[in-house]
């Protein structure tokens, strides 16, 4: 059957070919501030059944993976639908854009949304937004036992806040009056937080697992900032990442703080975070122009691994509790005997080292951890992802979680961590 291509108008409707799958993208030529794209997947009622049916960078799948979230660049981004798997309590998937900062969509060029089937290509430009900072852009919906897909473009002046409560995110009001440009600042706060409070709530379902979810931590997360990571950098892979780290240290840390190393051919310790801080906080402190003028371009692990253990046991020491450690790199690890020989050291002390590759590189000795010879316990994991944006956020805290817990247990009963 040939593709069959549709230009839709706003207010208007088309069908949605009933062939199993759908890919819906949203996409626009420049903006001054970043554009958020979300899919809330409604009921009769326009709501939310709860917050797990709110589709967006940070949760990219809903509890039926039915609908998921992919980013394809920095302006696009786009949502596989499996029309035949979506539940039966659902009646719309609507697409939304919020932009940050003081711009409105008057700012936004080139805004669009298609839908793509293996026999439908409907395109839907959004022509008439003009002052609101957050938009209704189009409804996927049930119709006599099939799919309509209908072109809205509606506005909210106020932002997020009314298209929140619009699908049923209940977002609390300031006890105080303020001017409205503040309390569309603290909004937009609120509800960004709520991306690490669905995070966090991951990660206590992925330690209730392992039996410990009331263990404490010290959480520290490490980021290869050499030059092969500009891309990740640029299309907020990295940002993605560090959020999913910071959720770990939320639940985790005593005081809900995260560590942060940043490591090129130098290791710089970043500024500790706590989920009230998180908005853009790569950006802030590690911007994209300071790759080939900042920390350098090669990998020089051991500088940072280095710098971690003299925070944690000769500035920071403490016996009553363990010290977890994310180390996220795209490979292009050298140094083998090195490491090797920091990592066979750093097995005296109470600190677990989870390494995660993010893309297709050389590791190094971190694929042989497992057979490491020469260390008091086994102090660190290892596992690969091809693309970490298309790893669930379920399948990585799973991930994380996996040996460390046996470790906890071992430097517990070596008296390396008091109970």
């Amino acid at each position: 059957m040939a593709l069959q291509s549709l230009a839709l108008q706003t207010g208007g409707n088309a069908p949605i070919a009933q062939d199993g799958q759908i890919e819906v993208t949203l996409e626009w030529f420049r903006a001054l501030h970043d554009v958020d794209i979300t899919c809330f997947l409604v009921g009769e009622n326009g709501k939310v059944p709860n917050d797990d049916y709110m589709v967006f960078y940070n949760q990219s799948a809903d509890p039926s993976r039915s609908v998921q979230f992919k980013q394809l660049s920095n302006n696009s981004i786009s949502f596989q639908i499996k029309l035949d798997e979506l539940p039966s309590f659902i009646e719309k998937c609507v697409f939304t854009a919020t932009i940050d900062g003081q711009s409105t969509f008057q700012d936004v060029e080139g805004c669009a949304l298609k839908a793509m089937s293996k026999t439908t290509d409907i395109r839907y430009e959004v022509n008439d937004a003009k002052e609101e900072k957050a938009l209704v852009v189009a409804e996927l919906y049930r119709y006599k036992g099939t799919f309509k897909l209908r072109g809205v473009g509606r506005g909210f002046n106020g932002g997020l806040k009314p298209l929140a409560e619009a699908h049923g995110v209940t977002v609390e009001e300031e006890e105080e009056t303020e001017p409205e440009t503040k309390q569309q600042e603290q909004t937009t706060q609120k509800i960004n937080e709520t991306k690490i409070d669905l995070l966090k709530k991951k990660v206590a379902i992925s330690l209730q697992k392992k039996n410990i979810e009331h263990e404490k931590a010290r959480v520290a997360v490490v980021i290869d900032a050499s030059g092969s990571m500009t891309n990740l950098f640029k299309k907020g892979t990295v940002q993605r990442a560090f959020e999913r780290a910071l959720a770990v240290a939320a639940h985790m840390d005593d005081d809900g703080v995260l560590d942060v190393w940043f490591f090129g051919d130098r290791s710089m310790r970043a500024q500790s975070v706590t989920e009230d801080d998180f908005e853009d906080y790569v950006k802030r402190t590690y911007p994209a122009p300071k790759f080939f003028r900042g920390l350098g371009i090669g990998n020089n692990e051991p500088a940072v691994i280095k710098d971690i253990l003299k925070k944690y046991t000769k500035e920071e020491p403490r016996e009553d509790m363990a010290t977890y450690v994310l180390f996220f790199s795209d490979g292009g690890i050298y140094k083998d005997a090195e490491i090797s020989s920091l990592l066979k050291k750093a097995s005296s002390e109470n600190i677990f080292w989870q390494f995660i590759g993010i893309g297709k590189a050389n590791y190094g000795i971190l694929q042989k951890l497992d057979d490491l010879p020469g260390r008091v316990v086994d102090n660190a994991d290892f596992f690969p992802f091809d693309d970490l944006d298309k790893v669930s956020d379920e399948e990585l805290y799973n991930r994380l979680f996996n040996e460390y817990p046996v470790w906890l247990q071992e430097v517990k009963n070596r008296g390396m961590v008091s109970s």
